[in-house]
């Protein structure tokens, strides 16, 4: 499994709307609202050689409110 974090800026009003259905995927690992140019912070692990974009926009870009996502590949923990 690899980790990869996912932040996702929403339409305005629509934050809680976004983490209450990404909630609900039982996907990620961690959810976090944050502050600055995205609202949510997600932490996800997939599977070794899965297809991380079709991943993402299969379980989550897809979820109505979400304005722009930024995907963040890990490499190695230290």
């Amino acid at each position: 499994m690899k980790p990869i974090f996912v932040q996702l800026q929403c339409a305005p009003g629509k934050t809680y709307e976004v983490a209450d259905a990404i909630y609900q995927t039982e996907l990620v690992s961690e959810l976090y609202s944050t502050s600055g140019d995205y609202d949510l912070l997600l932490k996800v692990y997939i599977q070794d050689g899965q297809d991380i974009g079709k991943f993402i926009n299969d379980n989550i870009a897809n979820i109505p409110g979400i304005v722009r996502s930024l995907t963040t590949l890990t490499f190695k923990a230290f």
